[in-house]
């Protein structure tokens, strides 16, 4: 059967994770975050104590760097130079990192060609920011998935809650800044692809977004 490459790109909390995921699962595909990979970069900047404003360091610094997802029991992780560190960028100090230093050209050429190598199979679903606009400007199936402000952060604080002390005020100005700095940046800055196929997830519960987006993959197999 023809296998498609399909992109979701959209802001943080909008649900791009778990409908990705899921949308990969009932295909068949491999599901690749690519926001993990940014963490990735963004938490070897803070273990080695790399400048994020310096070019020439974060250039040295990528350059070194071997990353791959590897299917494990409980799921697909981030390895990097022989180390798992999926576990490890989740925090928010990374998270924050990771938002600058993505907007690195050099870092942002590290990881294209990365992106690129992993999708030249196809039956690939990647998550992310830039996927449909700038990584994969063909690819067979775009979507952009967004939620109002208030559903995005109520969703990002329940993700969080069980593992920190951080409040609904704090998450929704983690939020508001990095809507600022992804939707601004001069380089991919976040939006829509022109031809990406748009959803509305506030209303809309997982299951029945993934059901949408399985009606459009059947059409585009047809």
């Amino acid at each position: 059967m023809k296998k498609l490459l399909i992109t979701i790109d959209g802001p943080a909390g909008a649900g791009k994770t778990t409908i990705s995921k899921d949308l990969a699962g009932r295909l068949d595909y491999t599901y690749i975050d690519t926001g993990a990979l940014y963490r990735g970069v963004a938490l070897s900047v803070k273990n080695r104590g790399v400048n994020p404003e310096d070019q020439k360091d974060l250039e040295k610094l990528c350059g070194g760097l071997e990353m791959a997802f590897r299917l494990r029991k409980g799921g697909l992780r981030l390895i990097c130079n022989q180390v798992d560190i999926t576990d490890m960028i989740r925090t928010p100090e990374v998270t924050m990192l990771a938002s600058a230093v993505s907007a690195k050209s050099v870092v942002r050429k590290y990881l294209l060609e990365l992106q690129r190598a992993m999708g030249r199979e196809k039956g690939v679903v990647f998550e992310g920011r830039d996927m449909g606009t700038v990584v994969f400007p063909n690819a067979d199936l775009k979507f952009f998935l967004n939620a109002s402000k208030k559903a995005r952060a109520l969703r990002r604080y329940k993700e969080l809650a069980s593992e920190s002390s951080i409040t609904l005020d704090e998450v929704e100005r983690d939020l508001n800044r990095r809507d600022e700095n992804d939707s601004t940046r001069k380089i991919a800055p976040l939006k829509p692809a022109a031809d990406a196929i748009q959803i509305d997830s506030t209303e809309m519960s997982i299951p029945e977004v993934v059901e949408l987006m399985l009606t459009h993959v059947a059409g585009k197999l047809k």
